[in-house]
């Protein structure tokens, strides 16, 4: 049986071991399993070229600092009990309370409209 993958790009399915991999900058993402790739995406194209279109397509977006900590302080919300004080939120996270207001700023100013506040 052959394993297909699709392209982030296109959407196309092709054979898993013709994929073109790797990982770009996302400040928007954060791993379930391992923290060291937080702020990486791993994406996956079905040739050399789609992948360089994304690549470039990442490059260009930008990196913030406080969505990355709004996305971790997100993961430790949703993984395990919840964090009721800044201090929780700090040992959870890794982040220190001047990067948890900044992010929690950052999360109240980016949120779609008719967000319950």
């Amino acid at each position: 049986m052959i394993r297909l993958e699709l392209c982030d790009l296109c959407g196309a399915t092709f054979p898993r071991d013709d994929a073109v991999r790797g990982y770009v900058p996302d400040s928007s993402s954060v791993s379930r399993r391992n923290d060291w790739y937080d702020g990486l995406r791993l994406v996956t194209a079905c040739r050399a070229d789609h992948f360089a279109e994304l690549r470039e397509t990442y490059r260009r977006r930008p990196y913030t600092e406080e969505e990355l900590w709004a996305a971790k302080m997100t993961r430790a919300l949703t993984q395990g009990p919840p964090a009721l004080s800044v201090v929780e939120l700090q040992c959870r996270t890794g982040l220190h309370e001047p990067e948890i207001r900044r992010a929690i700023a950052w999360h109240n100013s980016h949120r779609g409209p008719g967000a319950v506040p």
